[in-house]
């Protein structure tokens, strides 16, 4: 078995995100938080430079192959619940963006309406959304 920070050979295991290493490690424990299993590992060599451009010492966290759909649905929910704490979008427009499935009619990006299309556009500001 591989010791932490070595390459990893095994397929079964892939890399879900790539940064500093204090950014990998906090991932690593919010994932195990979740019941997904991840561990860090050294990420190929950059093409630029093969790692002595300076662009800084990277960490990959990888999850087991079979975890990465447990993985999408969590930054999912993680993006969904940083939009509705920004308030940037209403609720449900961050859902449906997010593709996640709503009750009813999603509301426009643009004005909020939630009602059916007409002609492919938001029925009240007109926005082409089809």
């Amino acid at each position: 078995m591989p010791t932490a920070m070595e390459p990893q050979s095994d397929p079964a295991w892939v890399p879900c995100l790539e940064g500093q290493v204090s950014q990998a490690r906090e991932l690593e424990r919010v994932l195990a938080e979740q019941g997904i299993e991840a561990r860090l590992q050294k990420p190929p060599a950059k093409a630029c430079c093969g790692g002595s451009c300076g662009c800084g010492a990277k960490v990959q966290v990888a999850v087991r192959e079979a975890d990465v759909p447990k993985v999408q649905a969590f930054f999912r929910d993680e993006w969904a619940e940083a939009l509705r704490k920004e308030g940037t979008l209403a609720p449900d427009a961050a859902l449906v963006q997010l593709g996640i499935p709503t009750d009813g009619e999603p509301p426009c990006p643009a004005c909020g309406t939630a009602a059916p299309l007409v002609g492919g556009a938001c029925s009240d500001c007109g926005l082409q959304l089809e």
